[in-house]
Parts: C-alpha cells; sequence; structure tokens
C-alpha cells in the first residue's frame, strides 16, 4: 500500500475542490483554476475539509498510481495557494535574457537570439540580464518550461558555462595538461 497514497490532504482556506464522477479534479484558489483528469482506477473524495484517495482494485496498476494521483492533487493545491518558481543562472560571457512585452529574448552566443512565448500561466521576471524567474501555479508548466531553456545551453563542465538552475551544483572537470 502506498505510504503518500493513504495520506489525506488538507484543504487550505480559500481553497475549493470539486470532483466529478469521471474523476476530473477541479482546484480553485487565490491565485487561479487548475483542472485535470485523472485516472478511474483511483476514488477521489472529498470529506471534512479534506482530500481522501482510495484504490478501486488491487490491480499492480492501481497501486502505482494511488501515490502519483495524491501527489498530482496535492501540487495543484499548492500550485494555487502558493504557486511554484524556478530561477534560471546565465553562466558566460555575453549570455543575458531580456523581456521583450510578454517574450524572453535570450542571447546565448548563438548567431541568433532564441526566443520564448510565455504560455497561459507561466510568467518570466528577468532580475538582473544574467537571472530569470519563471513563475506560475501548474508545477508542470513551469518545469517544463524551465527544461527547454536549459536545453538550449547545458552547463559544461570545464568552464561552467551554460544555463543552470538556481543553487544547482556542476562537477567541474580538469581541461587539459601541456607536456
Amino acid at each position: 500500500m502506498s505510504r503518500i497514497g493513504r495520506m489525506p490532504i488538507e484543504i487550505p482556506k480559500g481553497v475549493t475542490v470539486d470532483v466529478t464522477p469521471d474523476n476530473v479534479v477541479t482546484v480553485k484558489g487565490p491565485k487561479g483554476e487548475l483542472v485535470k483528469k485523472m485516472h478511474q482506477d483511483i476514488d477521489i473524495k472529498v470529506e471534512d475539509e479534506s482530500i481522501v484517495f482510495t484504490k478501486k482494485t488491487e490491480k499492480k496498476d492501481a497501486k502505482a498510481l494511488h501515490g502519483l494521483t495524491r501527489s498530482l492533487v496535492n501540487n495543484m493545491v499548492v500550485g494555487v495557494t502558493e504557486g511554484y518558481k524556478n530561477t534560471l543562472e546565465l553562466v558566460g560571457v555575453g549570455y543575458r535574457a531580456q523581456l521583450q512585452g510578454k517574450k524572453l529574448v535570450l542571447s546565448l552566443g548563438y548567431s541568433h537570439p532564441v526566443e520564448f512565448d510565455a504560455i497561459e500561466g507561466v510568467e518570466f521576471t528577468v532580475e538582473s540580464p544574467t537571472k530569470l524567474i519563471i513563475t506560475g501555479i501548474d508545477k508542470e508548466k513551469v518545469g517544463d518550461i524551465s527544461a527547454d531553456i536549459r536545453a538550449w545551453r547545458k552547463p559544461e563542465p570545464y568552464k561552467g558555462k551554460g544555463i543552470k538552475f538556481e543553487g544547482e551544483i556542476i562537477r567541474r572537470k580538469v581541461g587539459k595538461t601541456g607536456k
């Protein structure tokens, strides 16, 4: 039995959770609204300011989905109350970020600027030319956009240049030595 799946989620004040019979979960809070369809093998009930998850069957798939479903709904509740934030640092000579309206423009050493349009529910903030903050209520979208931006210039191990998450430690390698 899943230890995570057994734990109920406490619903904070100002948040409403609705579950339809076909397992579509709607979470509304002060920061916005999230809707997600969950798997049919998990039964989701809202009872007395908490959300409880139970397996309908003892199949292996249902056991695996028990904790996952609970974590997904918990991420939705945290997202509409607090939101999610990823901070990226651009390390390298000439690497910089700037906003043009809602569009993010990155200079990463290519012959052309790299542009990202903000998708619905995700906002970009440029704190300094080398520090980028991505915020939103959907953890999945914030993480996907952060990974897409980071994929343009992953940190390399010799000089440490590239786009890295704040606090990420890059294992450095020793370069060649001459004879």
